[in-house]
């Protein structure tokens, strides 16, 4: 479940102020820590390592890992999204740990690598990124503590996600289950696209209301290369890594009727995009086993969303000023990249101080 430090951010509730006079720690985590030196030797292993710096940037793609302006330096919002996770990573391990009383073996933690690897690959095919080398390269890549640190994160999430409520088991059977109430959820669709000029949209859709059909409108009104085949444009499998885009879009379609439209530009003008699902063939489980796994990780984490910002606001949480800071966002409690100083003070001279010495 990779990274359940990114898709279940659970931290410990009731937790205590202690530690946070250590400021000389690159994080402090409740009664967790890691030192600015292990932090700095993570974030330069990133930076230095482009098959770890692919995945690692898969797990969490809202910031990248790029270079700084100086001389072995990461800029500030890729620091602190690794601050981050290693956070949220340290509450996860806190929480299972010492309020579950779950500490992981060595089959365990075997087993934990080995989804850590996958589950780093998945996100990478889930982002489109071609990383330069495998998952199994970039946990090579990190330095002993970060990698014994990520899988043990890897098997407490493991452990925690079958212990959150509501929250579905990954095993082949609790898949099973699901699949069967939601057989419908994973047919293979068949679409057909039509794209009518803004000027003849109002035309189409009361042709369509007259009962012309979806091939016919196609042919009748659309521009689209696909026009002269009634605006057949494919079908799409569970198995397609398309599939639940097109999923999300056509979900409220009775068959055989064309979508609301979207409003594009082409080089001719403005044009709406029709969209219609031409035929849904069920497929068997193991077609659409993928697909179900990709939906019940996401079940999962909306489960575990709704505990993140109240336990990570209860966490004690310090971070060192030179990675980010520990405050709130419109996406809740996290380490946020540093504030840099208003542009006003560094255009204005007068704010500086005399710089007439002589620097040798």
């Amino acid at each position: 479940m990779r990274r359940l430090v990114a898709l279940f951010v659970l931290a410990l509730a009731g937790a205590t102020l202690y530690g946070l006079s250590g400021l000389s720690s690159g994080l402090i985590v409740n009664r967790s820590s890691l030192s600015s030196h292990s932090l700095l030797s993570e974030l330069n292993a990133i930076e230095h390592n482009v098959t770890l710096q692919c995945y690692v940037y898969a797990l969490d793609p809202t910031t990248g890992y790029t270079k700084g302006a100086g001389g072995d330096s990461m800029k500030a919002g890729g620091a602190a999204t690794w601050a981050n996770l290693r956070v949220e990573g340290f509450a996860i391990n806190q929480f299972v740990t010492q309020q579950l009383k779950y500490h992981p073996d060595a089959a365990e933690l075997a087993a934990a690598k080995v989804s850590l690897e996958s589950e780093m690959t998945q996100q990478a095919t889930s982002h489109s990124l071609t990383c330069p080398g495998t998952s199994v390269t970039a946990l090579a890549e990190m330095p002993s503590e970060m990698r014994t640190s990520e899988i043990e994160a890897q098997a407490t999430s493991l452990y925690l996600v079958g212990r959150v409520k509501n929250s579905i088991p990954l095993t082949t059977s609790s898949m099973k289950t699901y699949y069967a109430a939601h057989t419908s959820d994973y047919d293979t669709l068949c679409l057909a696209v039509a794209v009518v000029p803004v000027a003849s949209a109002t035309a189409f859709e009361e042709a369509q209301a007259s009962g012309l059909s979806v091939a016919e409108l196609a042919k009748k009104y659309s521009e689209e290369p696909n026009a002269t085949k009634g605006g057949a444009i494919g079908c799409y499998a569970p198995t397609s890594k398309s599939y639940a885009a097109v999923r999300s879009d056509v979900v409220s379609l009775a068959l055989n009727t064309y979508s609301k439209p979207s409003t594009i530009q082409l080089s001719t003008g403005d044009a709406d995009v029709f969209v219609a699902v031409t035929s849904r063939t069920t497929n068997p489980f193991a077609q659409a086993e993928t697909a179900v796994l990709a939906d019940l990780k996401s079940l999962n984490a909306s489960s575990a969303s709704a505990l993140k910002d109240d336990l990570l606001v209860r966490a004690a949480v310090h971070v060192d000023p030179a990675f980010g800071r520990w405050g709130v966002s419109s996406a809740g409690p996290g380490v946020l990249a540093p504030m840099a100083p208003p542009k006003s003070d560094v255009d204005d001279t007068a704010t500086l101080t005399d710089a007439s010495a002589t620097y040798k």
